[in-house]
């Protein structure tokens, strides 16, 4: 991976993660303070509660994927260390896909003139668990890649006690 791939990428990652950290601590401020500039009514205080929950998820994953990333720049990613990254972010995601769910189902009681748009919703949230699939799909390529290059470090290894 180029310098200034890698670059770009952080750039991304921290500038999300800061948005995120951001709005969150204006939400939490909301809900705590009581400065609540709509009517505080229980739907959009809970909306407000899994909105915090579902940027907690984004960044768990934006910081696994920057670990991922030093890993790669460093050549260290066909480890055993990688796995733990690979898990947070399919973590993450799940989470995400869970906290989508959670909206729907606020959301849900509203849309009873048009449930059409829940059953979009629900579909948008099994996407998500789709994306988190791929990733698992991911991880067992990772896995086999890792085998691989164990495999070729004792072949190696072997290689050079003959020699």
């Amino acid at each position: 991976m180029g310098k200034l791939t890698v670059g770009a990428l952080r750039a991304v990652l921290a500038v999300v993660l800061v948005g995120t950290l951001f709005v969150q601590t204006l939400m939490v401020w909301t809900l705590v303070s009581g400065s609540d500039p709509e009517d505080g009514s229980l739907p959009l205080t809970s909306l407000r509660v899994i909105t915090i929950l579902g940027m907690v998820s984004v960044q768990v994953a934006l910081v696994c994927v920057g670990r991922l990333v030093t890993m790669v720049r460093r050549g260290t990613v066909f480890s055993l260390a990688a796995f733990r990254y690979v898990d947070g972010v399919i973590g993450a995601i799940v989470a995400a896909a869970l906290v989508w769910f959670a909206v729907t189902l606020v959301n849900a009681p509203g849309q009873r003139d048009d449930p059409g748009v829940t059953l979009i919703m629900g579909g948008i949230g099994v996407a998500i668990l789709g994306v988190a699939l791929i990733v698992l799909v991911l991880r067992m390529l990772l896995a086999q890649a890792v085998a691989r290059d164990v495999e070729a470090s004792q072949l190696q290894a072997e290689l050079d006690g003959v020699i």
